[in-house]
Order: structure tokens, then sequence, then C-alpha cells
């Protein structure tokens, strides 16, 4: 068995000496990620009754940047808010504006009242918008509904 140092109260152990070499070849601060510039893109903007959520992807799919109203600190029902949409949209162009594309395609999904507020700001803020698509889901007949109630 081991036998184990045994400390007082202001006495530090005293460290080893592999461990020092070590930290000092660490470098003091790590190198900033470099990204590929994207000269085409797609913007996706979900906007629903809750929340306004904005993701853009370069031609692939490749998730680039994201943002929504509630990760700018937004709550409650000033989430899907015009005005918390265009927040979104500058702090997008902002987190994108070395790296980004400035040609985009805009996919619009949702019925929330950010989504024309979303368009305009991306506009304003120097995006050249190739297309607009509304992929918001409808449905077509769907399920069966419910037996009326009977009292």
């Amino acid at each position: 068995m081991e036998k184990k140092k045994i400390t007082t109260e202001g006495e530090k152990p005293a460290k080893t000496a592999a461990k020092a070499p070590a930290a000092a070849a660490a470098p003091a601060v790590a190198a900033p990620k470099r990204s590929k510039k994207v000269d085409l893109g797609r913007v996706y903007v979900n906007a629903s009754y809750n929340n306004t959520t904005i993701t853009v992807t370069d031609e692939k799919g490749n998730v680039i940047a994201w943002a929504s109203a509630g990760s700018l600190g937004f709550s409650g029902p000033k989430k899907a808010t015009p005005f918390a949409s265009s927040k979104v949209i500058a702090a997008i162009a902002e987190k994108i504006q070395n790296s980004g594309p400035r040609d985009i395609h805009i996919i619009v999904k949702g019925i929330g009242s950010g989504r024309d507020s979303a368009i305009r700001s991306l506009i304003n803020h120097g995006f050249n918008i190739l297309s607009i698509k509304d992929a918001t889901p409808v449905a077509h007949n769907g399920p069966r509904p419910a037996k009326v109630r009977r009292v």
C-alpha cells in the first residue's frame, strides 16, 4: 500500500514536475474557428404563434447560424411579435457578416406575425433575395373529427 502525505489546512500539496511543462506548452488563448466563405444560402423562417426561429444554411443544408426570439431574451407573447423578428434578423446578420451568404433563398413556414417582418428585415440588412417560398403545412381533410358531444 502507498503512503499518503497528510497535509494541514494551510499547507498545499506539492505539484508534480510532469504537469508543469504541459501547462506551459498550451496556448493562452484558443485560435478562432475559421469558417469558409459561402456565396449562396438558404434562410428558413419559422414563425409560430409562440416564437420566431431563423436558420441560415448553405446550399447543402449545413447550418451556418441560427437564432430565435427566445434566445435573444424575449419572453412570453413578445417572442412572436414583428419587432422580435426584426431583432432576430439583426442578430443573424451580425453572426454571418464575414462568412455568410449574401445571395439567399427564403423558405417561410408558419402563420405567426413575424413572417413579413423577417423578410423586410432581410432586405434592409443588404441580403440579395433570389426567391421566397411558403412551406407552411396545410392540412387536406386530415383525421376524422370527434363525434358530437351529447349532454
